[in-house]
């Protein structure tokens, strides 16, 4: 029966999900007017080769935080020159953002807000592409179909999305338990929203979530935070949020956050291009 509802909700998913995605032909496109103007393509043994030590491929684009000419503001106030989430898009070069973490934790208004700061990047969320897909809630799909129908087709949303690149997703609580799921969210930068269920709790009171509907909500979240724990702290970046942190505050620690980790982790290219210039080698011509 289980297997029966899942193949009815994927089936209403099926062409749906994927209309809720940027598309492909746009992407295709985009790549080939990128290619075509601003990439070195070299030939190598009959294949087109982009070279990523070119000037076009690597746009020199550095952490802001650790430039202070371009964090200070000439005014004379506390103003940025620039937002620093609007050069966190070349320093990610295409990599899609995931955002993950407990229901109530601010993934969409987050997620959304980091991705119109980037400015080239669209924002998805995988609850809300489910729901219009299905013409259901997800209390409304949990309770025609059942926990496992929802995963299924979470797992079939996740699918359709994450092959796109320039995209900020926010994802289900429980989306990244199944391996399958976790495998698509490796292929980009994972972000940990950290917040502690109590304060959870009383964003969420009186809530219709599925499955804090039971006699004790704040006990239930507290399970469900500490039996995935162990995978959200996995992600690539952990954000802790306190409470009283507005939106705004939470994106800055994000996109901060993100600088760092993509200083901490740099191409190993650019670690050897490093090296030979620390060793006063030409870099390969």
């Amino acid at each position: 029966m289980t297997h029966q509802r899942a193949s009815l909700l994927l089936a209403l998913l099926v062409g749906s999900a994927l209309s809720f995605a940027p598309s492909p032909h746009t992407t295709v496109t985009l790549r080939r007017i990128q290619q075509s103007h601003s990439s070195t393509i070299l030939n190598a043994g009959g294949f087109e080769w982009e070279d990523p030590t070119s000037d076009e491929a690597d746009p020199g684009v550095e952490n802001p935080f650790k430039n202070p000419s371009l964090l200070k503001s000439t005014d004379g106030d506390d103003s940025l020159k620039v937002d620093p989430a609007r050069l966190l898009s070349p320093r990610l070069r295409g990599c899609n953002l995931y955002f993950i973490g407990m229901m109530g934790s601010g993934k969409s208004t987050v997620g959304d807000l980091v991705a119109r700061r980037m400015g080239t990047y669209n924002f998805l969320d995988t609850d809300t592409i489910l729901e219009r897909a299905a013409g259901m809630s997800i209390p409304e799909v949990f309770e025609a179909e059942g926990e496992e129908a929802f995963r299924v087709a979470e797992a079939q949303v996740l699918d359709s999305v994450h092959a796109h690149v320039r995209i900020v997703v926010s994802t289900g609580g429980g989306l990244v338990m199944r391996n399958q799921n976790w495998s698509k969210l490796q292929t980009g930068l994972v972000v940990y929203l950290k917040v502690d269920p109590e304060v959870i709790m009383k964003r969420i009171e009186g809530t219709d979530r599925p499955l804090l509907q039971t006699e004790n909500p704040l006990e239930t979240l507290q399970k469900l935070t500490e039996e995935r724990k162990e995978r959200y702290e996995q992600a690539d970046v952990t954000v802790e949020i306190e409470e009283g942190m507005s939106v705004e505050d939470v994106a800055d620690k994000c996109v901060r956050a993100l600088h760092d980790f993509i200083d901490d982790n740099p191409p190993a290219w650019k670690q050897a291009k490093a090296k030979a210039a620390a060793d006063g080698l030409d870099w390969v011509q």
